[in-house]
């Protein structure tokens, strides 16, 4: 068990990701590569969720497309990440944000924390 955890440090990629947590709006520059070409796609939303531990980190970041639901699982130590940034902090009491996704229009909406 010892060498798998040696192994994972080892390959570990140090990212310096601005803090956030569940609640608050993000903008995740994130690299596609289409064929032979590279771009930058930005995805703007609310952060759900943020799962996992240590290296395995992943956060769910939901926005709204029109009248549709758009939600979004990134790893936190995925190379294709350009950069994050934090427009907004939300004030929310839980860590999980499921009941956005049963919510529309101005009831979606998620108060702003003063920093």
């Amino acid at each position: 068990m010892d060498l798998i955890k040696v192994a994972e440090q080892a390959f570990l990629v140090e990212n310096n990701h601005p803090s956030f947590k569940a609640g608050d709006t993000v903008t995740v520059a994130y690299r596609i590569k289409e064929g032979n070409k590279e771009r930058i796609q930005e995805f703007r939303g609310d952060v759900i969720k943020i799962s996992g531990h240590q290296g395995n980190k992943r956060f769910t970041v939901r926005k709204m497309s029109g009248n549709i639901g758009v939600e979004r699982i990134f790893p936190m130590d995925s190379p294709f990440i350009d950069k994050i940034t934090v427009n907004k902090f939300g004030k929310v009491r839980r860590a999980k944000l499921y009941y956005l996704r049963d919510l529309t229009g101005k009831k979606a909406k998620i108060k702003e924390r003063r920093v």
